[in-house]
């Protein structure tokens, strides 16, 4: 009886804690990322952007020295999504950008994770 009352509280407690689920910073774990209203941001090198980047994508490099003051101008309770190569620049990125007050940055991960979630295609124009 005790045995099948703890399962039922544990089947419970995944059931509810389910939806907040962390993803990894490195990736958006293969969920699908809502662009609606969002702001797509590449955050690699202009070099890298330029070889293929996400289509409707801005690039703002987080490794540059204007990095900041590029963020500065935008609107903080904006909708961003921010990608990389990998998800590792996209997580300073975003760690950056919520340091300064942004409420909604969502890590899409690398370029391929990033196109697959948002369902925007590749572009290289």
């Amino acid at each position: 009886m005790l045995m099948s009352l703890l399962k039922k509280c544990a089947l419970a407690l995944i059931v509810l804690l389910a939806p907040l689920t962390v993803v990894g910073c490195g990736s958006s774990g293969g969920a699908s990322i809502d662009t609606n209203g969002a702001t797509i941001i590449d955050v690699r090198t202009a070099s890298e952007y330029a070889s293929g980047h996400l289509q409707g994508a801005v690039n703002i490099d987080v490794q540059s020295a204007d990095f900041g003051a590029k963020i500065a101008t935008m609107p903080k309770d904006g909708k961003y999504i921010v990608y990389c190569r990998s998800g590792a620049r996209a997580s300073t990125a975003q760690s950056q950008m919520k340091a300064v007050g942004f409420t909604n940055v969502t890590n899409a991960g690398g370029i391929d994770a990033a196109s697959t979630a948002t369902g925007l295609p590749i572009v290289t124009s």
